[in-house]
């Protein structure tokens, strides 16, 4: 059994946490959010704490899902009651990003500029450091919307390991290579 699983999710003051009819819904002051657990996994919310437990029928998964179902739970507690936040680096000469509005603007080495369509869940912020470092912020309340849209802006030009250049999550390393040696 899941040991994540056993752990009850304390629900803050000013969200409020419901299931009925097979989704758990949380509604907080930065959004609302829905999940649907799997089959088999039974959710009770009490006294201000949502616990999740493994039911009787269901597939043979049910042991491992209903850990994972509790993580989720507990990402969109915290999602709707303080944020998540992710952020990129862009490393390379000439690597801009310009944000307007639900579109992000690219230039990152290719001919043409790169748009990406960011959804509405998500905020997106671009600033420059005092080292000239170009870093996109990125905010929502549903933890893997965002990973999916940081992961999506990462690929339009991922960071190679020679020089370094390219999108890269801010808490990211590079392991870099050694070029080649020169003619001896």
């Amino acid at each position: 059994m899941s040991r994540i699983g056993k752990i009850p999710v304390a629900v803050p003051n000013g969200v409020k946490a419901a299931f009925s009819q097979g989704v758990v819904s949380v509604e907080g002051p930065r959004g609302k959010l829905e999940f649907r657990p799997g089959p088999g996994v039974d959710v009770q919310i009490e006294n201000g704490e949502i616990t999740v437990k493994a039911g009787k029928q269901g597939g043979g998964n049910i042991r491992a899902d209903y850990g994972t179902a509790r993580a989720t739970i507990n990402n969109m507690v915290h999602g709707v009651s303080t944020g998540w936040k992710r952020s990129l680096e862009l490393v390379g000469v000439g690597f801009n990003a310009d944000a307007q509005g639900q579109k992000l603007t690219l230039s990152v080495g290719f001919s043409h500029k790169v748009v990406v369509e960011v959804p509405k869940e998500v905020k997106a912020a671009v600033r420059t450091t005092a080292q000239k470092t170009v870093i996109i912020d990125l905010e929502s309340a549903d933890r893997q919307l965002l990973g999916t849209i940081a992961q999506k802006i990462r690929k339009v030009q991922p960071p190679e390991p020679y020089l370094g250049k390219g999108i890269k999550y801010s808490d990211e390393s590079i392991r870099r290579k050694a070029g080649k040696t020169g003619k001896k």
